[in-house]
């Protein structure tokens, strides 16, 4: 059974940083797409950032590019997100995701297990 955890949320100024994890419990974690999506009350839940199964190939949403950074360790089977210059904007639950399917995508729809989210929270 493939296990999903999320940490490193919190409680943050603007401006300010935090870097959230996300460790996945699967045998071959280097096989499968990445991505962290986020859902603030009252939204739907949206794409934040993916990345491919090297590494190689990533996504940011317009809102988030050139303050956040995706990344990810497969000697670690684990996630990072790198978050600079929080805005309020960005407060939301942040959840990680794992996608099983044959080519790169950062749709939500698209990803198979989820995790169980942390929650950022910004304030101003």
């Amino acid at each position: 059974q493939v296990q999903v955890v999320e940490s490193g949320g919190g409680l943050v100024q603007a401006g300010g940083s935090l870097r959230l994890s996300c460790t996945v419990s699967v045998w071959t974690f280097d096989n499968y797409g990445m991505g962290w999506f986020r859902q603030a009350p009252g939204k739907e839940r949206e794409g934040v950032s993916c990345v491919g199964w090297s590494g190689g190939v990533t996504y940011y949403a317009e809102f988030v590019k050139g303050r956040f950074t995706i990344s990810r360790d497969n000697a670690k089977n684990t996630l990072y997100l790198q978050m600079n210059s929080l805005e309020p904007d960005d407060t939301a639950m942040y959840y990680c995701a794992i996608r099983t399917g044959p080519y790169f995508s950062c749709l939500r729809g698209d990803y198979s297990y989820w995790g169980q989210g942390t929650q950022v929270t910004v304030s101003s």
